[in-house]
């Protein structure tokens, strides 16, 4: 793999594992790592924990915030941010062109299990089907991978990291199984 580590963002819906993978693949890559959820404001951690989903309106600022987070990762960072849209994901590449995504991928039975057996601050379950709703998988233009959720972190930071060694013109990796 290349000394230059671009700025990653792990994305995903609530349960996916994207602060688990994030921490993981920041510790494994010498960088660091930012929960993207540290930089919500108080009137959306407040709507999310009423079971409201955010509006692109009220996501906006945020998602300026995380890309600028990215951009200023300087030597490499990884953000674990939902990115749920291939617009966010899009505006994030406005402020770290070189972005690589993550995308967790899991049937919504085995997030919503992963869900059950923990307890988050503001995030009730009851949004993750709109977060089913809204997902817009990684697509093939995309510079990142997509892994299955399934296996076990160290797997998944494994095919992580060989993707990260591709070329920077790549575009999505395989799926790692």
């Amino acid at each position: 793999m290349s000394s230059t580590i671009p700025p990653i963002v792990v994305m995903g819906v609530q349960g996916s594992g994207k602060s688990t993978i994030g921490s993981l693949l920041a510790q494994r890559l010498g960088v660091a790592f930012l929960d993207g959820d540290t930089l919500h404001s108080d009137d959306n951690v407040a709507s999310m924990a009423a079971g409201k989903a955010l509006t692109d309106e009220l996501r906006m600022p945020w998602l300026h915030d995380v890309g600028r987070a990215l951009a200023d990762g300087e030597g490499g960072i990884v953000v674990a941010c939902s990115a749920l849209k291939r617009g966010y994901r899009d505006l994030l590449r406005e402020h770290a062109p070189a972005l690589f995504v993550v995308d967790p991928e899991g049937s919504m039975e085995l997030v919503a299990a992963r869900i059950s057996a923990r307890q988050h601050e503001y995030m009730p379950p009851a949004l993750l089907q709109s977060q089913y709703d809204t997902l817009e998988p990684l697509e093939a233009d995309e510079r990142g991978v997509i892994v299955d959720i399934a296996h076990a972190p160290a797997v998944l930071i494994d095919n992580i990291v060989e993707a990260l060694s591709h070329p920077a013109g790549a575009g999505r990796a395989s799926v790692a199984h």
